[in-house]
């Protein structure tokens, strides 16, 4: 056998070998890995089961460095094979990923099921020699984590349990598929110039290349091109965007959307089912170890005390988005008739973002495509690094050429301190591929800071995954400005990951951070989009190398809490729906999740959900992401996010010395310090207080 081979996806540290990690060798090397960690895990068992035998306590080194390496070698390894999954996915990976997942899930389940490992976790707990908080608040992690995996269970409750699992994440997968073919799958051929009238030349110019991919062939047999067509409309959002935001044919858009919204939800890809199973199984799950529902298992491991105080929250930001979105929604219709609809007119869900935008531009003077060309991504890079360095004394330089990458659109970054040593990488994916890279944006981690010996240290490595609109032809990725704050948002959470100073992995970066404050360091660097220097930096056109004008920035900043009552009650609609979907339905509700959810809709939404609308069927985060039960954390985390940029706010952002200062400090709490301590803890050492939502409430215009 070849000996490369096993490497590639055994070594279990560094940087993967991407090219080397094929369908075939992970078939044949991850039953290796499971073998191996076996091995490992009896053996540890039995040198903890002598420990507890012959004396009263264990201390750390006796216990956590062995359970942390053979949990790693799982993650380093099946973390490698869902990463190209995601962002590389084809039938052959797809297949093999769902063939292997049971054995993971089993061998996770097995982990987390360990008696004598929860055992010595109790002794350590209650008899070890704990040298900090941050061992113990990682003890604690730990063995709620076992308690929520089923460690108290009885054998054959156990084995039912552990089925489950594998089931869930089984679903999980499927329902993730599901939405990536559905969204594949179906586009739209337009051939007349007037049902692509109002789109601008670079949307013109993605959907023209779309054509030619797929073979389409305009008239007179020749390639399509942006001005003649065909051009084809496709479900990803560097298309769907685009085109519900400036097509001006009512009924092409409405077809669009009905498609959009209807994704994954009839034939042989809907989802619906698989979601009833998901609750339902969740619901068992959560019964069996004796929570009252899912809702309650989330909120087990979170800021948020109870759902009491999660809705309190919601609530909060209810009373204040609705009368603003209730207005919005009365000045788009205003706006379409002022612009030639009809006196009958009736808004509907598919003209929202097309009278959004003319009004923006009434408003404002503001065409954000227009603006495309001011924001290409190496100029954008290039302000978000100078900004960093401003803030948290940090260089960053590529290194593209010194490590293995996936895809030729993939860059390598490291970070530097201010003296020039080393402290982390990332990887950045940034550009869409619809038929190979899951949709939306994301941070992972590829290593974890980990702290060997005093002078072995892993340095931490953070995947960046984003799906902007890429180059075409001789131009570079042209960014719009969402596009600029998505990258902005994951950096935020890259920089958590790799500029914590924790030495224990299991509490780096962002790990044990409650899942409702992990949202805290990626919301914050959203504010400095339109910073004075920052925008300055970032907003270069790419072909004049002219800035772009004040009066442009201006009405980018007036324009930030544009709609912004219909933006916060959508997020209140997914975080509340999510919710009561995971502490209220059930199977013998009398009722489906989609029309829990249309009930919800009638307090959280100003326009009813038309009856296609199977949102849920694409709703990911909470259906094959982390966040069920838990999307509320973006409204709650942003509640952090806001009062933590207020402190440089109230310092001025124009006073340099304050800013680093502060910057300075915010580095050393809520990007250093990671998991090692409560979120509350983190932020009032940072802030001198506990967080409040009125920064947020001014931010949002809801004042």
């Amino acid at each position: 056998m070849n000996s490369i081979k096993p490497a590639a996806l055994l070594k279990g540290e560094g940087l993967p070998d991407y090219d080397k990690i094929t369908p075939n060798e992970i078939t044949e090397n991850i039953p290796k890995l499971i073998i191996d960690l076996n091995k490992k895990l009896k053996a540890l068992e039995k040198q903890l089961d002598q420990k507890l035998l012959t004396k009263s306590y264990l201390s750390w080194e006796d216990v956590m460095p062995q359970l942390y390496e053979i949990g790693e070698k799982l993650r380093w390894s099946w973390g490698v094979v869902s990463h190209l999954n995601a962002v590389c996915n084809s039938s052959k990976l797809r297949a093999v990923h769902s063939n292997q997942q049971p054995q993971i899930v089993r061998f996770s389940n097995q982990l987390a099921q360990n008696e004598v490992i929860f055992k010595a976790l109790s002794n350590l707990k209650e008899h070890g020699n704990i040298k900090d908080e941050t061992q113990l608040r990682i003890i604690e992690t730990e063995l709620i984590t076992m308690k929520n995996k089923g460690i108290g269970l009885e054998v054959d409750e156990k084995t039912l349990f552990n089925s489950r699992s594998e089931r869930l994440a089984e679903l999980s997968t499927t329902f993730s598929n599901n939405v990536l073919d559905a969204t594949k799958n179906w586009s739209l051929l337009l051939k007349n110039r007037s049902e692509v009238e109002g789109l601008p030349a670079r949307a013109l110019e993605t959907l023209a290349l779309a054509a030619k991919e797929a073979g389409d062939k305009a008239e007179g047999d020749n390639d399509p091109s942006a001005s003649n067509g065909p051009w084809r409309v496709g479900l990803d959002l560097p298309r769907y965007i685009p085109f519900q935001t400036y097509a001006k044919d009512r009924s092409v858009r409405e077809k669009v959307y009905r498609a959009f919204v209807s994704r994954a939800s009839d034939g042989e890809l809907n989802n619906k089912k698989i979601i009833e199973e998901i609750l339902e199984l969740r619901n068992k799950q959560a019964k069996q170890l004796g929570y009252k529902n899912w809702c309650e298992i989330s909120l087990s491991t979170k800021m948020a005390n109870n759902e009491e105080a999660v809705e309190k929250l919601l609530e909060e930001l209810r009373l204040a988005a609705m009368p603003h979105a209730e207005k919005e929604l009365t000045q788009l219709h205003e706006c379409a008739k002022r612009n030639g609809e009809s006196d009958d007119f009736e808004l509907s869900p598919w003209d929202v973002s097309f009278w959004a935008e003319v009004l923006r531009k009434e408003k404002y003077d503001l065409d954000q495509e227009k603006l495309r060309p001011w924001f290409p991504l190496d100029q954008v890079l290039n302000g978000l690094f100078n900004l960093c360095k401003r803030l948290f004394e940090i260089e960053i330089e590529e290194a593209s050429d010194k490590a293995p990458l996936w895809h030729e659109d993939v860059r390598f970054f490291n970070v530097n301190n201010s003296d020039g040593k080393k402290i982390a990488s990332f990887y950045l994916d940034p550009f869409s591929r619809p038929a190979t890279k899951r949709g939306g944006a994301w941070m992972d981690e590829c290593l974890c800071r980990n702290q060997k010996e005093k002078d072995n240290i892993v340095l931490p490595v953070a995947y960046l995954v984003c799906n902007q609109t890429p180059p075409i032809a001789n131009k570079p990725s042209l960014m719009s400005f969402e596009e600029v704050e998505t990258l902005f948002h994951e950096f935020g959470h890259g920089l958590q990951h790799m500029l914590t100073t924790v030495n224990y992995p299991q509490a780096a970066g962002i790990n044990n951070v409650e899942w409702d404050a992990v949202e805290l360091a990626s919301q914050f660097m959203e504010n400095w989009c339109l910073e004075d220097q920052t925008i300055s930096e970032i907003a270069v056109h790419w072909e004049t190398k002219e800035p772009l004008a004040e009066s442009e920035i201006n009405k980018l900043r007036l324009s930030r809490t544009f709609n912004s009552g219909l933006a916060t009650l959508r997020q209140i609609h997914f975080a509340l729906t999510d919710l009561k979907l995971h502490s209220q339905w059930n199977e013998d509700s009398g009722i489906s999740p989609d029309e829990l959810r249309r009930q919800i809709a009638k307090n959280t939404t100003v326009l009813d959900p038309i009856p296609e609308d199977q949102f849920l069927c694409a709703f990911s985060h909470i259906f094959a992401g982390g966040y069920a039960a838990g999307y509320y954390s973006y409204k709650w985390a942003e509640v952090l996010s806001a009062d933590a940029f207020a402190a440089f706010e109230e310092a001025g952002l124009s006073n340099k010395s304050e800013v680093r200062k502060i910057g300075k400090n915010y580095r050393d709490s809520i990007l250093s310090l990671g998991g090692s301590r409560s979120p509350n803890q983190v932020f009032k050492q940072f802030r001198g207080r506990l967080p409040s939502t009125k920064a947020l409430i001014r931010h949002s215009g809801l004042n």
